[in-house]
């Protein structure tokens, strides 16, 4: 997602004013927690689980969230698992946020504990990965429930522990993710004050941290545009309605929506077809053409703009051929926010936890996370941690998603470490 790094000082991070940050040293787990994290993370990792099947990572999760003495409740969205501390102390209530599902890819990787499992993906057995890191961010928030616990009574308010699955999408004809965890109740069980979540990122260096205030990742929707024509002999095509110049011109005309027809200084936006299909013979027009593709935005209002010209450019570029076309476009993931006021709330613990000179700004991520229905619920906090090590160039190493996506396993102390002095200082923190 990320691919430049612009790092920030330290008298930025601290120049907002209404911000009085507790001058306390950061806390630090212990080498025997940060160990418990590495092998949470790595049993976790041989044993992946692709979306709504997180079967036995949930029962991982409960059990130790029971042991704990935390609330804990079961089967939220399918699998999902969430544990809720009571603090000790008055205050406010906080919500942490890890993903659980795994990715369909083939792990390349020469890691002792490299995963050799399979699961079913669109009806066909398929290798299954954690290629994205969600099995790091499970790890790192049973640490900090793990550390939070032992000092309940040093708390102030409730913290919230959602153990989401689903991330990568609903397998097809199902729901899933956070959508359907808040629709579910999940808030029902307790509304907090604000939600911030930690994403693994082999484009940052180990231990650094990317942030960005406002937009942060794009929204994510889905399109499909079937045009309609009417067949003939390719050498008579006078005798019928050709879709597939019709559909031709369809993709030249919608590339004008972003270029000329909404303002892209308020925020950058990407409309692409990945899918052109029509056809079965070199000398028959065919009657029909189908076309699908992705809408990338930061702007909540230009998407909806983008949805609209979308329909009415298909729709009369058709026409004047004399097709016709039927357009839907399908909602994905809405734009990640990151609320500025808590951003810059929660800034200066993450310059204590990790040193002024390891945190950066993110560039806008055209990727897309299902963070965001939270943070369109309550305030929201979602940052990157670099996983590359330092002796190695971020911008070289194998992305997310990726067959090679390695994890330097020093980084998971810092992700676990943040999570709780988050907790920590949230309410120590005046406005």
């Amino acid at each position: 997602m990320l691919t430049r790094i612009a790092l920030l000082s330290s008298s930025f991070l601290l120049a907002t004013a209404f911000i009085t940050p507790t001058t306390a040293a950061p806390v630090e787990i212990s080498d025997s927690l940060e160990q418990k994290v590495i092998e949470w993370r790595r049993d976790i990792h041989q044993h992946p689980e692709l979306s709504n099947r997180e079967f036995r990572t949930a029962a991982l999760v409960a059990d130790h969230l029971r042991a704990l003495g935390l609330e804990v409740t079961t089967d939220i969205a399918h699998t999902g698992v969430v544990g809720i501390l009571r603090g000790g102390k008055p205050g406010p209530n906080i919500a942490l946020r890890a993903d659980m599902d795994a990715l369909p890819v083939r792990e390349l990787t020469d890691v002792p504990f490299a995963s050799t499992a399979t699961g079913e993906y669109r009806g066909r057995e398929v290798p299954v990965m954690h290629a994205c890191g969600h099995d790091t961010h499970v790890a790192m928030l049973m640490g900090a429930a793990e550390y939070l616990a032992g000092i309940q009574d040093q708390v102030a308010g409730n913290i919230m522990f959602i153990f989401q699955p689903a991330e990568e999408g609903a397998p097809p004809g199902e729901e899933g993710g956070a959508e359907l965890m808040l629709a579910e109740g999940l808030f029902d069980l307790l509304k907090p004050e604000a939600v911030m979540g930690i994403h693994v990122w082999s484009a940052g260096t180990t231990g650094h941290i990317g942030y960005r205030k406002g937009p942060l990742m794009a929204s994510s929707d889905r399109f499909e545009i079937r045009v309609i024509g009417e067949q003939t002999h390719g050498s008579r095509p006078w005798g019928g309605v050709d879709p597939i110049v019709v559909a031709g011109q369809i993709i030249n005309n919608v590339q004008t929506i972003v270029s000329r027809q909404i303002n892209i200084t308020r925020a950058p936006a990407v409309v692409s077809f990945g899918i052109v299909e029509g056809g079965v013979r070199n000398n028959i027009i065919p009657d029909e053409v189908y076309l699908e593709g992705t809408i990338r935005n930061f702007d909540m209002e230009l998407r909806q703009e983008i949805f609209e010209k979308l329909k009415r450019t298909a729709e009369h570029t058709a026409a004047a051929s004399g097709a016709r076309v039927e357009v839907e476009i399908h909602e994905g993931y809405p734009v990640t926010i990151n609320d500025p006021e808590l951003t810059a709330r929660m800034l200066p613990t993450i310059e204590r936890v990790i040193g002024a000179d390891k945190i950066y700004e993110a560039d806008l991520v055209t990727g897309a996370e299902d963070f965001s229905f939270y943070a369109l619920e309550v305030p929201g906090l979602f940052v990157f941690l670099g996983i590359t090590p330092p002796d190695q160039d971020p911008a070289t190493a194998p992305s997310n998603h990726s067959p090679y996506f390695y994890v330097d396993e020093d980084a998971l102390r810092v992700g676990t470490e943040l999570f709780i002095n988050w907790v920590l200082d949230y309410p120590e923190v005046s406005e």
